[in-house]
């Protein structure tokens, strides 16, 4: 079936994390799905969302709070994984549209998640890595991080870094900046 092209659904996690190794039996676990919806028509964002995950496998440490703002306490006010991927497909349509996110990191942490714990991966395979993009469109001799390609756009980072919403946003921003050059 062919992808719906009338959105682009633009996707940042944050996930636990820690200062070097995980703790015994712990791992790295989405805790926040930002989601920004991207009109192709008129290379836009239009609307910003997060859903807080309860982590299932490891604890929000205090080197993850520092870096993403959240706290244990936030995240177990969250929706199971599982649920955070129902929302994804009945809100979003994201099994039917094209998905993008900066790096590949958010699209492997996905798949390895949803095969641990034997849940249908929520996403398309009509990926856009918009990373790679950007570094192709400017001439970059290496990708650079989200907060780098803003400050090449000489864009101001809105928000909040490190939350998944807000990252998700600016993000988008990103890639609008890649859409209008295209177009021109």
């Amino acid at each position: 079936m062919p992808a719906k092209l009338d959105h682009i659904i633009i996707i940042d996690i944050e996930a636990t994390c820690w200062e070097k190794n995980p703790p015994p039996h712990q791992e790295s676990e989405i805790i926040e799905i930002g989601i920004c919806t991207f009109d192709i028509a008129s290379a836009k964002p239009l609307t910003k969302d997060s859903i807080l995950v309860q982590p299932e496998r490891s604890q929000v440490s205090e080197f993850c709070t520092q870096i993403t703002t959240l706290t244990q306490t936030q995240v177990d006010q969250g929706i199971p994984f599982r649920d955070a991927c129902a929302i994804l497909q009945d809100k979003y349509l994201s099994q039917k549209r094209v998905w993008a996110s900066y790096g590949e990191y958010d699209k492997n942490q996905f798949q390895k998640q949803c095969q641990s714990r034997h849940i249908p991966y929520p996403f398309s395979s009509n990926h856009l890595n918009i990373k790679t993009l950007f570094a192709i469109v400017q001439a970059l001799p290496k990708a650079t991080g989200m907060a780098g390609a803003l400050e090449i756009l000489n864009l101001p980072l809105e928000g909040t870094h490190h939350r998944g919403g807000d990252d998700a946003w600016n993000i988008a921003r990103i890639f609008s900046h890649i859409i209008l050059t295209a177009r021109n």
